[in-house]
């Protein structure tokens, strides 16, 4: 057997910066720490901060009064930071700058009196915190079908927003059916569909049609990760999306000369090397990385954590 490793693939700079945000909150203020939501996508990393004693919490009402808060990297909306505020929590902002950026546009947009049609999943961590920045002009769309179903005019102020973790051909079908309903509609500056997930996407798609079976190892609450299981599906490929190697299965590789592994950008690489490990212990396979694109992307730590110190 022949395993393709795929690179770039794992850990993009959002995840990188709010994991290392909480393992230096953990540092300076010790592990009574809370986290409102999953600080990132992947259960792997959740199961690793809450053996060292960090609380997820869905709601705010669980974290008691005066507690420190990481925001996840997914972001918040402006209620959840005014809930933080009246309960006196010391919060720390470990939320992706790319998704930072989806929400100023929101607000810019908004305050152009635009009416904004955000692209994106219901139910998204991101996609909540994006609605909330201005839940009155902001109506969400996931397929082209749903933009059929719009009643804005041609007279309208119009324009779009995407989830940043969002396939690129997904999100292109539903921009391409704006265009041709509103041909009005105002993109923003620059595409916000994050340069991590682009280039995820560029190697699976490029690397999958010499594979066999695709693994990609994320958790399935992993848009990007999911994103990713889905372009090895569309091409006719076997595709698997796993947690880590106890997930994969010996009978996906029965007949397999060529396997493509990649990982979704809030995976850590030690789970791919255990499923790299696996595939070499019980096939004997050889592996070769496949260099699709270099990053060089790094983001600051917040700094609410210094802030933090320096009052301690």
């Amino acid at each position: 057997m022949k395993v393709l490793l795929a690179n770039p693939r794992g850990f993009c700079a959002g995840v990188n910066m709010a994991i290392e945000c909480l393992d230096e909150a953990i540092l300076r203020f010790g592990s009574n720490i809370y986290v409102y939501h999953e600080i990132v996508h992947n259960q792997h990393v959740v199961n690793r901060f809450q053996n060292q004693g960090v609380t997820f919490v869905n709601s705010l009402d669980e974290v008691p009064i005066g507690s420190i808060l990481l925001f996840s990297a997914h972001g918040v909306s402006p209620e959840v930071r005014a809930h933080a505020r009246s309960r006196k929590l010391k919060a720390i902002d470990a939320t992706c700058p790319l998704v930072t950026k989806v929400h100023l546009e929101a607000i810019r947009y908004a305050q152009q009196n635009y009416n904004i049609i955000l692209i994106g999943h219901e139910g998204h961590d991101e996609v909540i915190g994006t609605m909330g920045e201005a839940p009155q002009s902001i109506t969400l769309v996931e397929t082209p079908e749903d933009v059929d179903s719009l009643s804005f005019t041609p007279d309208d102020k119009i324009a779009y927003l995407t989830q940043t973790t969002l396939s690129i051909e997904e999100a292109g079908r539903v921009i391409d059916r704006l265009k041709t309903r509103f041909p009005q509609i105002v993109s923003p500056p620059k595409d916000d569909i994050c340069y991590a997930t682009t280039n995820r996407q560029e190697a699976v798609s490029k690397l999958a049609a010499n594979a066999d079976v695709v693994i990609i190892l994320g958790s399935q609450n992993s848009s990007n990760s999911k994103r990713l299981m889905e372009l090895g599906s569309a091409i006719g490929r076997p595709a698997y999306l796993v947690d880590g190697a106890h997930e994969l299965k010996t009978e996906w590789f029965a007949n397999a000369k060529t396997v493509l592994v990649s990982a979704g950008a809030s995976a850590p690489e030690i789970v791919v090397q255990e499923c790299v490990d696996l595939l070499r212990n019980q096939f004997n396979a050889e592996v070769e990385e496949v260099v699709i694109r270099e990053e060089h992307v790094n983001f600051p730590l917040p700094k609410e954590l210094r802030v933090l110190a320096n009052a301690q």
